[in-house]
């Protein structure tokens, strides 16, 4: 296809604005580790289970540890000087914390504490970069669906009903199953443990669950001859926690956004810019895809006049998944096709928008997400509203394409509405396939001066959004017309000040040459 004729200065100077923006951000925080980042190192280093009363044992070592005004220091060293002077595992460490029969100190020997706790990250970090050369293995020999990948949900509540309805969506030709976690899971400041059956709207995202279900979808995938990826959700207040247990079991992409637990769930700012730091790190060292939430400023804001903030918002997150080590490749940004279906031109607008997207992120893996606002339950309407937007999807080039329902409004879709939503994108992605290379646009015309227009409103935003600063724009409503305030929302009791002398082996070692402490 031939490109907008966009102004590649306007895009340098909105990126530039960007990164400022993000960085900025990320040296305030520098100063700053979470409850979450310290039990998600807890799990890295060998930590699981739940004890008697089925609390998590890293949430219990970490309490401990906040008793005895220890955090501050970083959890790692603590640890590994205990697993020296008791000769005992992680786990077993962890198990006499919660039984109260071990006390946690500050280690005698810092340095000897400090080789110790890296040796042992290194052994997880060999682990997590063993489970990235299998996947690429697997999709070296098994091969894979071809873009625009088709990324399909379940929901069901129970994890063995999700991997029975997985393998069937995957037979028939879904690339992606993305595991819906439970309605309010993102407010949990504990991750659930073990296989469960009782979720509400989705299934609990645990260690356990991502196995069963990594298990089934590399079963099928040898079936059926190519390799199915599998998603879930990265966020809320165990964000750290969650990218660890992807990495360990080979999860391939996961929701990871650095705005939408802040404006979305009422979860803290600074909670949520030092947690999406340490999670993004670690899924850029596992080779996870991260997918990330702008589409959903579009569910509150008007698609049209809020295009602008998509744009805007995607920037910010390009720069702040720089800075955790996530490439190009590795960049799921998200946008949607959410525009009135009564807007006199709707269509061209929505081309505008996911053309001018493609454009200024050619090398990012662009998430695509279908119309859900503007559906009203009839069904008819909804399949055509689903198939301009796979129009859409392959004519502009995008790389992850969740799949439109045309039930959408009514239901949690059933196994045959989901057959039918994979066979029009097969349909219309092979009866297109190259008239992305047959068309031009139109130079000056209406699709082109959209794009324009919006690229011009982001820059712009992005300037003044520099000027005031990231939290005061959030402040502001800029994003989705919602307002949240560094000091209000969700687990900012979980923010702890580091020590002079904080040490956390992880992103020395999955980010090599970063000065993060």
């Amino acid at each position: 296809m031939s490109h907008l004729q966009l102004d590649q200065a306007q895009i340098d100077r909105a990126r530039d604005s960007a990164r400022r923006i993000a960085r900025q951000v990320f040296d305030e925080m520098a100063r700053f580790t979470t409850t979450t980042v310290e039990r998600a190192t807890l799990r890295l280093m060998g930590i699981d289970g739940v004890d008697e009363n089925f609390v998590p044992l890293p949430n219990r070592v970490v309490e401990h540890l906040q008793a005895q005004n220890l955090l501050p220091f970083g959890a790692a060293t603590i640890l590994a000087a205990a697993m020296q002077e008791t000769g005992q595992t992680a786990q077993q460490v962890a198990e006499a914390v919660s039984k109260s029969t071990l006390l946690l100190t500050r280690p005698n020997d810092e340095q000897a504490a400090r080789q110790a706790a890296e040796a042992h990250a290194r052994t997880m970090c060999e682990r997590i970069a063993g489970q990235r050369a299998f996947r690429d293995t697997q999709i070296k020999t098994l091969g894979e669906g071809k873009a625009p990948w088709l990324y399909l949900i379940v929901a069901t509540g129970n994890i063995y009903e999700d991997v029975a309805q997985a393998r069937a969506a995957a037979e028939q030709g879904a690339d992606i199953i993305a595991v819906i976690r439970s309605t309010g899971q993102s407010l949990l400041d504990y991750v659930p443990f073990g296989a469960t059956t009782e979720g509400f709207g989705g299934t609990y995202a645990t260690q356990e669950n991502f196995r069963l279900m990594r298990a089934a979808l590399d079963e099928v995938g040898t079936r059926v001859g190519r390799y199915i990826r599998l998603t879930n959700y990265c966020s809320g207040l165990c964000m750290p926690e969650i990218a660890a247990m992807g990495a360990m079991e080979r999860l391939d992409m996961m929701l990871n956004d650095s705005m939408y637990g802040i404006i979305f769930r009422d979860i803290n700012m600074k909670r949520t810019f030092i947690d999406q730091f340490f999670s993004r790190m670690v899924n850029a060292y596992a080779g996870i895809i991260i997918n990330t939430g702008e589409d959903n400023y579009l569910t509150t804001a008007d698609a049209y006049e809020a295009a602008h903030t998509v744009l805007a918002s995607q920037l910010i997150n390009e720069q702040f998944a720089e800075l955790s080590g996530l490439k190009p490749g590795q960049m799921g940004l998200g946008h949607a096709f959410e525009i009135h279906p009564e807007l006199e031109n709707g269509f061209l607008w929505e081309l505008a928008h996911a053309q001018l997207v493609r454009q200024v992120f050619p090398d990012a893996c662009l998430k695509y997400m279908p119309p859900t606002k503007h559906m009203t339950g009839n069904i008819f309407k909804g399949q055509v509203q689903d198939t301009l937007f796979n129009i859409v999807s392959t004519v502009t080039q995008q790389n992850i394409h969740l799949l439109g329902m045309m039930t959408e409004a009514i239901h949690t879709p059933f196994i045959q509405d989901r057959f039918l939503a994979i066979q029009n994108a097969k349909y219309v992605f092979g009866t297109m396939k190259d008239l992305h290379s047959e068309i031009e646009f139109k130079s000056g015309g209406l699709i082109e001066r959209r794009a324009q227009a919006v690229l011009a409103e982001a820059e712009a935003m992005l300037a003044q959004i520099e000027t005031i600063s990231l939290p005061t724009a959030i402040g502001k409503g800029m994003f989705a017309e919602i307002s949240r305030t560094p000091t209000g929302g969700k687990g900012l009791d979980g923010v702890i000040t580091k020590a002079d002398n904080y040490y956390n082996p992880f992103p020395h070692l999955m980010l090599p040459g970063a000065n993060h402490d």
